[in-house]
């Protein structure tokens, strides 16, 4: 399982001292910073690369919400606060989870866990980024890297494999196409197309969006469709 190294930072002792708590139940959490404000975090986060921040927003001097709009590239960030009116700022800040106090384990759990499965996702499409298959096309072996793909139309004995820079055509079957990709990255919508959900910009009804196409979702593929690709949805 892979560790998610988290950093608390709270103003109240007795905050920091249940999240600590918390943090400590959970097998994949490894706890690697306390801050009593975000200027101690300031200063972690210059010599410490944590996976995710359990953040207070109203706290002495900075609020945490001030010191996350500063970060280039942030962790994850789980926000732990007595006071709601900042949720709408918090997501716009792209923050996983609001987590509103008193925090009960169960919640604290149920994002955390959102934040290790983005995490695991992260990392298993990172790993397929040089992952390249080679298909047969006009008497041509062609490379293809499994991050350019845009989606896989299919056309009875024959594939379209869509790119950025164009198409081409294959003889091949939707079911054997789809054994050699990984279903981390790709799924099914339809019995006659296959998405790259790195893709995916967008969806409306019954059609996902990839630049200009329309990607059609059947009935009996929508509830799985929709649940993997509105996943991280706040």
């Amino acid at each position: 399982m892979q560790s998610v190294k988290c950093v608390i930072t709270d103003d109240e002792p007795m905050a920091r001292k249940g999240l600590v708590s918390y943090v400590e139940k959970v097998d994949f959490l490894t706890l690697t910073g306390v801050c009593e404000d975000a200027i101690q975090l300031d200063k972690l986060l210059k010599t410490e690369q944590p996976d995710l921040l359990l953040l207070d927003i109203e706290m002495p001097y900075l609020s945490g919400l001030d010191l996350l709009a500063t970060l280039a590239n942030p962790p994850k960030v789980i926000i732990t606060s007595a006071y709601e009116q900042y949720a709408l700022r918090g997501y716009e800040l792209d923050v996983t989870d609001y987590l509103l106090k008193p925090i009960s384990f169960d919640r604290f759990l149920k994002a955390v866990n959102k934040v290790y499965n983005i995490l695991q996702k992260e990392m298993n499409m990172a790993n397929n980024l040089d992952k390249y298959l080679f298909v047969k096309s006009d008497k041509q072996m062609i490379k293809v890297f499994l991050k350019d793909i845009l989606f896989i139309e299919g056309m009875e004995n024959y594939i379209v494999i869509y790119l950025p820079s164009g198409k081409f055509t294959v003889h091949s079957s939707m079911k054997k196409i789809m054994k050699s990709l990984p279903g981390v990255q790709f799924l099914q919508t339809h019995r006659s197309y296959i998405v790259n959900k790195l893709m995916v910009e967008g969806l409306e009804g019954n059609q996902l969006f990839i630049g200009i196409h329309k990607i059609p979702v059947a009935r009996n593929f929508r509830e799985v469709v929709f649940k993997q690709i509105l996943t991280d949805v706040l």
